[in-house]
C-alpha cells in the first residue's frame, strides 16, 4: 500500500467530548434574542422547553442557559459557524433590541470577537482544516488562570483524568491545552494580574473511564456532588503532587452510559424564514462531508 495514514491522529484519551458550558442568564428574551436570532442557533425543540432554562444548540454542543443572576466565563468560548459574513448581517439586525446592555461584535480576519449581553466573550471562527470536520460547534474554551499555573494544571488533566495535555504558547502567553474530544480542546492561558472571582459557572465532558478518575478525586475529598449513577461533579482544579489549588471550575462528569450521550440534536438552517422558504432546507449541517 502506498497510502500512509497518521493513525494516531484518531486517537482519543479519556475525555470523549466537551458538550455544553452552562451559564446563568436574567432575561430569557434577551438570551433568545442573541442566542437564536443573532447567533443564528437552535433552541432545543425537546428538552427543557420552559421559561426558566434554555438548552441551545449549536452542532453537537450546546450552551445550558438557566435563569440567575448573570455568570461571565473568565476567558471565552470558541465556535465554529458556517459563515461568518451571514453571522454579521444577523447580529447587526437584533443590535437595536439589545441596546443598553453589554452586546457588541467586532469582524476581524477569519473570525468574529461577539460579546453577549451579559459580557461573556465568544469568538466565531470560519470552518478551517485546524477544526476538523466542525462546520458548526464549540472546538474550545479558553480560561484566563493565574500566572504559574498552567504546568500544573495540564498535569492535573493529565494524572486525574487521564487525558491528553501540553504545555505551550496561547496568544504569546503559556498556556495548558487539554485534549477534550475529537478536535475539542479545553485552554487554561496564564494571564497578568487579578482574576475575576468564580461565580459558579460550569462545563461537561464525558469520559470513557468514568470509575478511576471519580476514585483519585474522591480521595483527595475534591467531589461536589454525586449526581446519579452515570454523573457526578467537582470545582477545585489541584497540583497533584502538593494539592494546591490552581483554579476552579466546576466539572460536570458524565459517563458514555449516561442516557444524553450521542443523543442526536437538532440545527436549524437560520437562512430559512417564512418570507423566503424553500422546501428541504429546514436543517443545517455541523459537520463537513468526510474526504478520505
Amino acid at each position: 500500500m502506498k497510502t500512509k495514514y497518521n493513525r494516531a491522529a484518531e486517537d482519543l484519551a479519556n475525555v470523549v467530548g466537551l458538550e455544553h458550558v452552562n451559564l446563568t442568564v436574567p432575561d430569557q428574551r434577551l438570551a433568545t434574542l442573541f442566542y437564536i436570532t443573532g447567533m443564528g442557533f437552535t433552541r432545543d425543540p425537546y428538552l427543557v422547553t420552559g421559561v426558566v432554562n434554555m438548552w441551545v444548540n449549536i452542532g453537537r454542543n450546546q450552551y445550558h442557559l438557566p435563569i440567575g443572576k448573570p455568570q461571565v466565563l473568565r476567558g471565552r468560548v470558541g465556535l465554529v459557524v458556517p459563515d461568518l459574513k451571514d453571522l454579521a448581517a444577523s447580529l447587526k439586525l437584533v443590535r437595536p433590541e439589545l441596546k443598553g446592555t453589554k452586546f457588541a461584535f467586532k469582524p476581524a480576519k477569519g473570525h468574529i470577537d461577539v460579546t453577549c449581553p451579559w459580557g461573556n466573550s465568544i469568538r466565531c471562527h470560519k470552518p478551517e482544516k485546524k477544526f476538523g470536520p466542525i462546520r458548526l460547534g464549540m472546538p474550545y474554551v479558553q480560561f484566563d488562570v493565574p500566572a504559574g499555573t498552567a504546568k500544573g494544571i495540564a498535569q492535573f488533566y493529565q494524572e486525574i483524568l487521564g487525558a491528553t495535555t501540553r504545555v505551550g504558547k496561547f496568544e504569546k502567553a503559556p498556556a495548558a491545552h487539554v485534549e477534550v474530544g475529537y478536535h475539542q480542546s479545553l485552554i487554561f492561558r496564564e494571564a497578568k494580574g487579578k482574576l475575576p472571582k468564580y461565580d459558579g459557572h460550569h462545563l461537561q465532558l464525558y469520559v470513557n473511564n468514568f470509575s478511576a478518575p471519580h476514585a483519585k478525586r474522591a480521595k483527595r475529598g475534591l467531589i461536589t456532588q454525586e449526581s446519579n449513577q452515570h454523573q457526578y461533579r467537582f470545582n477545585d482544579i489541584v497540583d497533584p503532587k502538593s494539592g494546591k489549588l490552581l483554579y476552579q471550575i466546576e466539572h460536570e462528569i458524565r459517563s458514555m452510559t449516561h442516557p444524553l450521550y450521542g443523543r442526536p440534536m437538532i440545527n436549524r438552517n437560520p437562512a430559512q424564514t417564512n418570507n423566503a422558504f424553500a422546501p428541504g432546507y429546514d436543517d443545517r449541517a455541523w459537520a463537513t462531508p468526510y474526504s478520505a
